[in-house]
């Protein structure tokens, strides 16, 4: 019998398993996919998977650091 079976060419998902979704870019900071993106992976072809690789590296910069999080908002909160 072949295990040609579980060979399969497909393209890995990104997902570091780090899902926080960007609220204004509406990417995910782990992975930089988008939603729809996200959505679709299961249903896209090899090809279009390679396309979205090909581009998440470009993805990065346009997500801006947010710094201090909640407790830097509290703080700031508490001076005005």
């Amino acid at each position: 019998m072949s295990d040609d079976i579980w060979k399969r060419d497909e393209v890995e998902s990104p997902c570091v398993k780090l899902c926080v979704v960007h609220p204004e870019t509406r990417l995910c900071t782990g992975c930089f996919r988008s939603i729809d993106e996200i959505g679709a992976w299961s249903r896209m072809s090899p090809q279009e998977r390679r396309s979205v690789m090909a581009d998440l590296p470009s993805r990065a910069g346009t997500l801006a650091k947010r710094r201090g999080g909640r407790a830097a908002r509290l703080k700031r909160g508490a001076k005005d």
